[in-house]
Order: C-alpha cells, then sequence, then structure tokens
C-alpha cells in the first residue's frame, strides 16, 4: 500500500520520465520551412552614429517537425551597423545551434547604429538577416534603415557674432545659449533638440529658413511619428535688452514643451509656423512682438498669450484644435497683468474646438488695456465696441463653415494637421488668416 508521504517522490518521478520521452523529430526536407511575420523589417530614419531603438519580429514553426538552423547570420556581417539578437543569442555576426519545435516560435530583436554616410540627405542602408537550415534552404529578412549625418552638440555657448548655415541637421543634447553682446545668426538649418534642450538667448537670435523641432525619428506607433507628440523638447526663451531686435523668417517651430517664450524684449515673426506645444506656442510678457502671416496651432495651453506689451498680429492663422488633453488652453489671451498692453489684430483668422478661443481681460485696471481688431474671423463671443473691432466676423458653432472646415486637412486620427485656408472658407473672401507660402 502506498504511503501518503511517499507521492511526492512518484510525482516527481513520474514528471522526469516525461520530459525524459521528448519524441521531438527534426526535419532535413527542403520543403519544411520557416515562416516570419515579416519579411522586411524598416527602422525608422536614425541620425549616424545613434542608436537606434529595438525593433522585433517573428519566426515561427507551423511544419509539424522540428527544424534546426546550422547558422543565422547578417549578409554583410558586422559592416552594416545592425544588431541581432535571436530569442536571447546574439549574432557575433553569427549563431549556430539554434532550433525550433514544431508549432514553437522565436522572437527576434533588431538594433543599428549606422556609419557616417557622408551626405547631407538621408542614405539607405540594408542587410539581410539569413536563416539557414540543416536542409541547406537559406530564408532571408530584410532589415533597412535612413541613416542622415548629422553634427552632434553637447552645449554650444555663443559669446561673440556667431553665423549657422548646415547643409546636415544640428543635433543639439543640452542648450545653445546665446550671451549678452553677441548676436547668432541660423540660416537654412535643420536643428533638432534632444528632450529638453532648447536655445536660450540673453543676447539677439536671427533665423531664416530654418526647422527647430525634437530629435525623435521614429515612430511611437506605426502610424504615429514622434514629430506629431508634442513636449520632445524645451523651446525657445528670449530675455533680450529691450533695443535688441531678435527675428524669425520662415521658420518652423514645433512639438515643443513652450515653443516660444518672450520676456521684455523685441520678436518679429514673419511666414513662421508655431504647432503642437504642450506648454504654450507663444508666451510673452511685456514685450514688443510682431507676427505676420504666421501660423500659432496646437498648444496645450495657450497658443499665443500676451500680459502686457505691444504686440501687432496681421494675416495670421491662430487654431486650437490640441488634440492630446479636452482641457485645453485658448487661441489667443491677452491681458495686462504686468504692463501695459496695446493689441492690434488685422485679417486674422482665430478658431478652434471651443465655443469662445479668445480670452481678454483688464487685470490691473491702472494700466492700459488697449486692442483694435479689424478684418477678422474670431470664434468668441461677440464685442459691441464698433471703435474697438471693425468689420469683424464673429464665428459660431452654427456657421456651415467654421473650426476645422476652414482648413486644407484636419485628420484627428492620425494626428495630421494642414492649416491651408481652405477654398470654402469664408477667410478667403475676407482676406483672413495665413497664407504661408515660404520666400
Amino acid at each position: 500500500m502506498m504511503t501518503r508521504r511517499h507521492f511526492p517522490f512518484f510525482f516527481v518521478l513520474l514528471m522526469l520520465l516525461a520530459a525524459c520521452s521528448d519524441d521531438e523529430t527534426f526535419s532535413s526536407s527542403p520543403s519544411d520551412r520557416l515562416s516570419f511575420s515579416t519579411d522586411t523589417v524598416r527602422l525608422d530614419t536614425m541620425f549616424s552614429g545613434t542608436p537606434s531603438p529595438t525593433y522585433t519580429f517573428w519566426v515561427h514553426n507551423t511544419t509539424s517537425k522540428g527544424l534546426r538552423m546550422s547558422n543565422v547570420r547578417l549578409e554583410r556581417g558586422n559592416q552594416s551597423g545592425f544588431r541581432v539578437n535571436v530569442d536571447g543569442t546574439f549574432l557575433d555576426p553569427i549563431a549556430t545551434g539554434l532550433e525550433i519545435r514544431h508549432g514553437d516560435s522565436l522572437r527576434v530583436f533588431v538594433e543599428a547604429t549606422t556609419l557616417l554616410q557622408n551626405s547631407a540627405t538621408p542614405q539607405l542602408v540594408e542587410d539581410n538577416l539569413i536563416f539557414a537550415l540543416e536542409s541547406g534552404i537559406e530564408q532571408k529578412v530584410n532589415l533597412r534603415t535612413y541613416s542622415w549625418d548629422a553634427e552632434k552638440i553637447g552645449t554650444l555657448r555663443i559669446s561673440r557674432d556667431t553665423t549657422i548655415q548646415s547643409a546636415i541637421p544640428l543635433v543639439v543634447f543640452d542648450s545653445i545659449i546665446v550671451e549678452q553682446g553677441a548676436t547668432l545668426t541660423i540660416s537654412d538649418t535643420q536643428l533638432f533638440f534632444h528632450d529638453k534642450a532648447g536655445i536660450r538667448v540673453s543676447g539677439t537670435i536671427t533665423a531664416q529658413r530654418c526647422l527647430f523641432r525634437g530629435d525623435r525619428l521614429d515612430h511611437m506607433f506605426d502610424y504615429l511619428p514622434y514629430d506629431r507628440i508634442s513636449g520632445q523638447w524645451g523651446g525657445i526663451v528670449i530675455s533680450s535688452p529691450p533695443g535688441n531686435i531678435n527675428s524669425f523668417t520662415d521658420c518652423d517651430i514645433r512639438n515643443a514643451t513652450d515653443a516660444v517664450v518672450c520676456d521684455s524684449a523685441a520678436v518679429a515673426f514673419t511666414r513662421c509656423t508655431i504647432h503642437n506645444s504642450r506648454g504654450y506656442g507663444v508666451k510673452a510678457a511685456n514685450a514688443t512682438m510682431s507676427f505676420y502671416n504666421c501660423i500659432m496651432s496646437n498648444s496645450m495651453n495657450d497658443c499665443l498669450a500676451i500680459d502686457g506689451g505691444t504686440i501687432l498680429i496681421d494675416h495670421c492663422t491662430l487654431a486650437q484644435f490640441y488634440p492630446f488633453k479636452a482641457d485645453r488652453g485658448v487661441a489667443l489671451r491677452f491681458t495686462n497683468g504686468c504692463a501695459d498692453m496695446l493689441l492690434k489684430c488685422v485679417n486674422t483668422l482665430v478658431t478652434g474646438y471651443a465655443d469662445d478661443v479668445i480670452m481678454g481681460d483688464a487685470a490691473d485696471t491702472a494700466r492700459v488695456f488697449d486692442y483694435y481688431l479689424a478684418d477678422c474671423i474670431l470664434r468668441t463671443i461677440p464685442v459691441e465696441d464698433t471703435l474697438r473691432c471693425e468689420r469683424v466676423v464673429w464665428e459660431t458653432a452654427q456657421d456651415s463653415v467654421q473650426a476645422t472646415k476652414h482648413f486644407k486637412t484636419i485628420d484627428e486620427t492620425n494626428f495630421i494637421y494642414d492649416f491651408t485656408i481652405d477654398s470654402i472658407s469664408p477667410a478667403i473672401k475676407a482676406d483672413a488668416g495665413a497664407r504661408l507660402e515660404k520666400q
């Protein structure tokens, strides 16, 4: 009779016998092959010399027998910059002795760090990952990415007049600091900023035909590149002495936290786009600013927030359709909390999701609070002041063309926005809104 205390021993013995009875057979037939979740692994565009994120795919054995691989290798060895791990085994640049039982799968991890391409444009880099079976059959998965040469910058201090013009992108890992008395001129250059990096201006900055954005070139999801995600970098802070004239012409400033913060400085924006900020688009205190033919759009806080100063807005579009938070700010906010405020806004379209996207408030009755709005389309509560508001169209939610319908493309699923004024918009007839034709 088997006593109760013997049961654990016999249970373990049965398990060991079951483990030893593995009758898996392995095929050497050329007709038995692996299958893959993809035949091509496409890595996102990446900067040369910078490690990519990790990409994965699956290798399946759907045959009735196990399959052994004599080797798994990269066709170009270690010359392409790809790094591969097959189910925990690194290719260096080859791995042997791998097997996959019938009905089982292996997960493959792919990364890359590409070499300099000696080109100003992204260049295709590719390799083949070869799975050589014992049968002699070789199967391939193509690995490809685009490698973009770039100059990498840590902290750049501008202490004397300096001009930057670069055919290849600049990747800024810390900050560009323009010191008092110095002028930084940037033209025809793409600047990619890492995480909280940005530009801090105590002197003067002049930028023409430049792109300012975050440095993530990859995707958060297949349909969503990081370039469409706000808060990728720290933005531009300008605190120049009032006599310094800063300017941005034909520039694109996007996916920052606070894109532009201006404290008691003078800045002119011409034909610029300031888009997709996790904080403010433009936040100005006691500043002298002009915006001509500009688009300020999609900010978690306000697209343009003014606290005192002298501001001109001419032929601009302020569009508040920030997609990542329902409790978003307004398109235009102006007050006189820190200084006298003089605002002139003409030939401009101001719209958004909310019924009221403009907030004006005389916070300090002892200071000047003066504004003039003319030939504009404004989505806000109508103001019965014919001296301050002339030929203004007050947009409402009942208008046949209003909010998103003014624009060429508002794709709220994939976060694609083209704020070109559509031909059906009344802004065309009213000559309101930005007409961004780059010079």
